[in-house]
């Protein structure tokens, strides 16, 4: 015995299993650490809080929703005739269209609850939102298309 061990996760050519919590929280940590590293080298607090809350929760929300119910499609869904940075691009434009109208009405109506009228919070979510819901659904439809297996393309018989 060398020391070396492997784990038999199936053939060679099979793509690796969707985890579902494991990428949820990559979509939450991943832009926590790099947005508050970006406050903290750029000496904005407002930037180092926003990165654990609207920006990595907003992340890990849109993860979890677009992949679980990406996890649910089945194997001959039109997801995976459709090419893979088409679906990637197509799921994170959608996500930030939602998030966008989801931030510009807490935008405007948050600031009307006394205990955030005079906080920039709200404002944030202008941004914090959509760019947060692009980057991870595309990401996670990126993903999950690569774990899925390649569908052989079908011969066609001429007669």
């Amino acid at each position: 015995m060398t020391g070396t061990h492997t784990i038999a996760t199936g053939p060679p050519d099979e793509p690796p299993p969707f985890v579902l919590h494991r990428e949820v929280l990559v979509s939450y940590a991943m832009p926590a650490v790099m947005a508050g590293i970006g406050g903290l080298a750029t000496q904005q607090s407002e930037l180092v809080i926003a990165a654990g809350t609207t920006i990595a929760g907003t992340s890990a929300v849109v993860a979890a929703l677009i992949g679980s119910r990406l996890r649910r499609r089945p194997d001959h869904s039109w997801m995976l005739r459709v090419p893979r940075l088409l679906l990637a691009v197509g799921l994170g434009v959608l996500a930030a269209a939602v998030a966008l109208g989801l931030g510009w009405s807490g935008a405007h109506w948050l600031p009307r609850i006394p205990a955030l009228a005079d906080s920039p919070w709200p404002a944030r979510l202008r941004i914090d939102l959509p760019v947060s819901a692009a980057i991870a659904a595309t990401a996670i439809g990126w993903r999950w298309r690569g774990t899925r297996p390649r569908r052989p393309r079908r011969r066609h018989q001429s007669r």
